[in-house]
């Protein structure tokens, strides 16, 4: 499957926590002038509400993610969603 090259560095927060190798979470990125969901695979599990990092694509609307620091501000806020400040 084609990479979404256009996916990676973006900054997107969990709506289902990811479980390491064990399993995808799901996380919410702004893209392409809107906000789109991708299965989300990282290292070690992530809390639902973690701010993330992609960096990579595996197609098929799967993408790679790294715990993130959102110093700036640029998440998208999903109604109902508490999010998880560290």
């Amino acid at each position: 499957m084609a990479k979404d090259e256009a996916s990676i560095g973006s900054v997107g927060v969990l709506t289902v926590a990811t479980r390491g190798d064990q399993g995808p979470g799901e996380v919410l990125i702004k893209i392409r002038g809107g906000t789109e969901t991708f299965l989300a695979w990282s290292e070690a599990p992530l809390p639902r509400g973690a701010t993330v990092l992609v960096i990579d694509s595996r197609g098929a609307r799967a993408v790679d993610v790294i715990e993130w620091e959102d110093s700036l501000g640029d998440i998208p806020r999903i109604p109902g969603l508490a999010l998880f400040r560290r």
